[in-house]
């Protein structure tokens, strides 16, 4: 029973440090510290450092500790989750390097004289979603501001809007971190692009609710001219953020991995935009430098430490014995946890790791297909985080918006609802076993 309490104080911390803005990655670890230690009459000691080295570099099966070294396989030490750590780094040093090299902005103002007669209100923040960096809503904040005075709509309107458009692409973007990490191997291990396919009635709707409240917003709101010169060459940087997506095609079909096509493409993007903007080479490499973090590789890390040491503790079975006797249908737990832990998070990343290894144990009572239930915790996490009072986005939009994101709440929170409602109908109907 001290593993379950583990369990709690663990989770307790963790959500702790996030909200104090400690680093995601490093709290996981500490979680996992201590879920390893509160377990320690299920385990040998030893268990704790084997856990952290298989969910990082090398998998020992059932190995005793002493037969390790003499058995190592140096050959398979460059794991999936080393993959994936350096993907999410490069795809954020991608997202950072549009910024730095000014290729962002071209792309938004080409697109700002296509779409002249409000249409730039849900354009650009879309265009800055592809731009998988946390915060990026604060990115077009300042455009929306001023396409918005064009039509005097209210700050609370221009907030809505910037920060659900920044969003629209989430359900069906196939190199968000939340996406790739869920379909990974250690996790559902399903195609990427088939959850991609599965969750189109979510991007379809949210697609929708972001249509009726422009046009709502725009209705009867009087316009300032101007003459806009037409300028379609910063179309050209829609390639950078897509190309990685043309890998995957290319690929995958000789066998390269989901994770490795990925990756190829995004160095292959970072590589294209040099060529692109057309900048000197040492200036690049000086943007490239101040790009790279190892804070989204510490979250991978502190992921699948996490998980692995809540499956070495015997905490999911005991979790999944007590609450199978609840009595109530064991889907709405699947949907209700990923909301909570995004809510209290604000990270999508961080709801869909936390939350996988505590509801997959009720798979196996639901009827449902496991690209169902994936599609199920995705979307219900991303709720939680969109709505999220600590989410970044909201946060930072609100802020240079000069409003409340709580202001907003009467359209953002029931739009995200109606988004998993239509997903989970949808799910229920056409993925039951």
């Amino acid at each position: 029973m001290l593993n379950l309490i583990g369990v709690i104080v663990a989770f307790a911390i963790v959500i702790y440090l996030i909200r104090r803005k400690f680093n995601f990655g490093l709290s996981l670890i500490v979680g996992s510290i201590i879920l390893g230690l509160f377990s320690l009459q299920e385990i040998e000691f030893s268990e704790i450092p084997k856990a952290f080295i298989e969910a990082i570099f090398y998998h020992f099966e059932d190995q005793p500790l002493e037969s390790i070294i003499t058995s190592f396989d140096y050959q398979n030490l460059f794991s999936d989750t080393i993959e994936l750590a350096l993907l999410m780094t490069f795809i954020f040093m991608l997202a950072k390097m549009m910024q730095e090299t000014g290729a962002i902005k071209k792309l938004i103002d080409s697109l700002r004289t296509i779409f002249s007669k409000g249409g730039a209100l849900g354009i650009v923040p879309a265009i800055y979603g592809l731009m998988p960096v946390p915060g990026g809503a604060l990115f077009s904040a300042p455009t929306i501001d001023e396409e918005g005075n064009k039509f005097n709509i209210s700050k609370v309107e221009k907030n809505f809007l910037n920060v659900w458009f920044r969003h629209i692409w989430f359900a069906i973007y196939p190199i968000s971190s939340a996406m790739i990490l869920i379909c990974s191997a250690t996790f559902s291990n399903i195609n990427i692009y088939f959850l991609v396919l599965i969750n189109f009635p979510a991007f379809f709707t949210s697609i929708f609710i972001g249509y009726f409240y422009l046009k709502k917003f725009l209705r009867n709101k009087s316009r300032t001219d101007e003459k806009i010169d037409r300028d379609y060459s910063g179309l050209i940087y829609l390639l950078p953020p897509l190309l990685p997506l043309l890998f995957y095609w290319v690929l995958t079909p000789f066998g390269v991995t989901q994770i490795q096509s990925f990756l190829i493409g995004v160095l292959f993007s970072i590589l294209l935009l040099f060529y692109l903007v057309k900048s000197n080479k040492k200036e690049y490499l000086q943007k490239m430098k101040k790009s790279l973090t190892i804070n989204l590789a510490l979250a991978i890390f502190g992921i699948m430490i996490f998980r692995e040491m809540f499956e070495v503790s015997g905490a999911s079975q005991l979790i999944a014995d007590i609450i199978s006797g609840f009595p109530f249908p064991k889907i709405l737990i699947i949907i209700f946890i990923p909301i909570i832990l995004g809510i209290l998070t604000g990270y999508n990343l961080g709801a869909v790791s936390l939350s996988y290894p505590l509801i997959s144990p009720f798979f196996q009572f639901t009827g449902i297909q496991i690209a169902g239930l994936t599609s199920i915790i995705f979307i219900s996490s991303l709720v939680g985080y969109l709505i999220s009072p600590i989410h970044l986005c909201n946060v930072l939009s609100s802020e240079y918006l000069k409003t409340d994101t709580t202001r907003m709440y009467k359209m953002y929170i029931p739009s995200a609802i109606m988004m998993l409602i239509v997903q989970s109908i949808i799910v229920v109907i056409f993925f039951r076993i």
